[in-house]
């Protein structure tokens, strides 16, 4: 993304909330908006929605409980602003928030606060990921915290059919998953075409390099790194790849049946919902290459630290900091090398002491949102006639995938 810049407080764009919203909210009050630009018209309508949403909703009281409306509610603006701000925003645009109450829920037992989501999607414009795909977009937040990904339309209606039972499974398991944690979803509209995105939390470390990174879903067909993908700064290797660089995980046994005990209620719950296709992402932060970088000056300041240099990260606590978290962070104990703080990189391991080399771990759970349909089904047929039914192909009954996958990632550990 190009250098980007923000105006000042101004007299807020007409805005006009849409007659049918399902949310219950108290009358709208005219104030100033501090209205962000980004190089794309569509993050700059996003950065615009979040900010006055987060702000709308804190007006609202938060429920004592959730009732079945709130997962089907949804807010609409509508806003119309020819000649004001046209350098930062376009002239006509729409923002669409679904289900506002349960997301704000689901922030709360994540451990965000709505201040610190706010500051880290608006102060300053998401950035390109380096595991950008090739469809769509897959954007960090500034302070890389959180990831802003594309979806599809069929995307947003396949999370409106889960979310109901992700909020219980959230819940009962108290926020600790390796499911990923989903945040905010959004629709916007510039220009007659709709975007739709979701914020989760980064599953990698906002400071904490990852050096090598694997997709790991249990199967051996046609599972390897292309060589296109190899040429890439950061390649998505796959199972084949980890078996052949004799790769593993070096954690404790304590560890290790902490993961495979929140893997295990994961699974058990895609299962549930018939969901299948699903990754292990584990990213290796490399301690000892890192170090040698840092001494070479190879190693490349994030966002949060080049703020502390500038003296625009505050001290301030996680949740009250005017600066989000880069703020909470620059007011804790500096970090040395391979250090994290758990608070933040919350799918985060440090390797076991006498393990080869020192390294950390980031694992999470991707791709959650395949159900097997006709289609999945399909393609289990043909592989199954190309390969042969004893094939371990990635297309199978969601139990058999459950179980394939499981023993699988019982594995990689060392």
């Amino acid at each position: 993304m190009a250098a980007l810049g923000n105006s000042g407080a101004a007299s807020s764009p007409m805005v006009v909330l849409a007659p049918k919203t399902k949310t219950k909210k108290k009358h709208f009050v005219q104030q100033k908006v501090k209205v962000f630009r980004a190089s794309d018209p569509v993050l700059s309508v996003f950065m615009w929605g979040v900010n006055h949403s987060i702000n709308d909703l804190n007006q609202v009281p938060v429920p004592v409980m959730l009732l079945p409306d709130d997962f089907k509610a949804n807010t609409k603006i509508k806003v119309n602003n020819h000649l004001f701000n046209k350098e930062n925003l376009p002239g006509h645009f729409k923002f669409k928030e679904y289900c506002p109450q349960v997301f704000r829920n689901l922030r709360e037992r994540f451990g965000i606060e709505d201040l610190d989501y706010q500051v880290s999607l608006t102060r300053s414009p998401p950035m390109r990921s380096v595991e950008d795909q090739v469809e769509g977009l897959l954007l960090n937040s500034y302070d890389r915290t959180l990831v802003i990904k594309q979806i599809s339309s069929e995307d947003v209606a396949d999370m409106h059919g889960i979310l109901s039972e992700y909020h219980q499974h959230i819940v009962k398991c108290h926020g600790s998953t390796l499911l990923p944690q989903f945040l905010g979803m959004y629709r916007v509209g510039v220009d007659s075409e709709e975007t739709y995105l979701i914020v989760m939390r980064n599953m990698f470390s906002h400071r904490l390099v990852v050096h090598r990174k694997y997709d790991l879903k249990g199967s051996l067909v046609a599972r390897e790194a292309s060589d296109k993908e190899r040429g890439k700064e950061l390649p998505t290797y796959k199972d084949m790849d980890f078996r052949n660089d004799m790769q593993k995980v070096y954690v404790t046994d304590e560890q290790k049946e902490k993961v495979m005990e929140k893997l295990h209620k994961d699974v058990e719950f895609l299962v549930r919902l018939k969901i299948m296709d699903y990754s292990l992402l584990l990213g290796i932060h490399d301690v000892g290459r890192a170090e040698r970088d840092d001494e070479e000056g190879e190693e490349v300041s994030n966002e949060d630290e080049a703020e502390a240099e500038n003296g625009l990260a505050q001290a301030g606590s996680y949740g009250t900091s005017p600066e989000g978290i880069a703020g909470y962070m620059s007011s804790c104990k500096p970090l040395g090398p391979g250090e994290f703080d758990p608070y933040v990189d919350v799918y985060a391991l440090g390797s076991c002491p006498g393990a080869p080399q020192r390294e950390v771990y980031f694992m999470g759970l991707i791709d959650v949102l395949t159900q097997y349909d006709t289609k999945k089904k399909a393609a289990h047929a043909a592989k199954t006639v190309k390969h042969g039914a004893g094939a371990e192909i990635s297309t199978v009954h969601p139990e058999q995938y459950a179980k394939r996958f499981r023993d699988f990632i019982s594995n990689i550990f060392a």
